[in-house]
């Protein structure tokens, strides 16, 4: 298993758990070498070859400096390498990737993802969290930041926050698939049904391709006998934790 989806899965017993504006001629090269490079070493990466991965992932932040995913690819890797290899050396590169990512772009989710991730396997609860928190704060209207939130807080059993965030989150932006899925597990755990399956309904009509929330759907129209006007997929046991999957590269 991939060691981010353990780390992430241990939260509670442990203390837990991407574009430019080409402005000139020069910079748009930058960033198509910067593409290329990123997208080798997403491959090498899948392949386990991280080391060359990193490799990839340098020369695409040497092309374009000021493009994040460079930056954020290089931390995913160095993060985990230090899980694979136990070396705290490597987990504070990946912390300082982390940052530099965040310093070329604020709004940058899995990277917040990532770090806070990072905080908290290190039992850095308190600054996963103000890490979530300051950047609701300074970005009010994202979804992202709200629900990375809300992820948090689940993880670490408050569930009535993390459905309060996720509903704040709504309030921004109703239509959004994330947040109406997370939200839907949230009410699932919590008992209300019907609920749930409402807000898994609405995610799936914005998003077809989501078979794992396909499943959900199915499963609580079994057990609760419900009618539906939306057709689904066959079932799915798909797993919809708000976790996900941790800091993977990204192209």
């Amino acid at each position: 298993m991939n060691p981010f989806i353990q780390a992430v899965r241990r939260f509670p017993k442990s203390g837990i758990v991407l574009a430019g504006v080409l402005m000139v001629l020069s910079a748009g090269c930058n960033n198509f070498l910067a593409a290329g490079r990123n997208a080798e070493g997403v491959r090498l990466y899948q392949q386990a070859r991280l080391q060359e991965a990193m490799r990839q992932f340098q020369e695409a932040t040497y092309s374009d400096p000021s493009n994040a995913d460079g930056y954020y690819n290089l931390a995913a890797t160095y993060h985990r390498l230090g899980l694979k290899e136990n070396q705290p050396s490597y987990l504070a590169q990946a912390e300082n990737y982390y940052n530099q990512c965040l310093d070329r772009q604020a709004g940058h989710s899995e990277c917040y993802r990532g770090l806070a991730v990072l905080l908290a396997e290190q039992g850095r609860n308190d600054e996963a969290f103000r890490l979530l928190e300051g950047w609701v704060d300074r970005e009010p209207n994202s979804t992202d930041a709200k629900i990375e939130l809300a992820r948090l807080f689940e993880e670490f059993g408050d569930k009535n926050a993390a459905k309060q965030h996720l509903i704040e989150a709504l309030a921004v932006e109703s239509s959004n698939s994330r947040a109406l899925a997370a939200l839907g597990k949230i009410r699932e755990d919590m008992g209300e049904h019907a609920q749930a399956l409402a807000n898994y309904q609405r995610s799936y009509a914005y998003d077809r391709f989501q078979p794992h929330l396909a499943g959900r759907i199915a499963a609580l129209q079994s057990q609760m006998g419900a009618a539906t006007s939306i057709m689904v997929p066959g079932s799915s046991s798909g797993d919809t934790r708000l976790v996900g999957h941790g800091p993977t590269p990204l192209r």
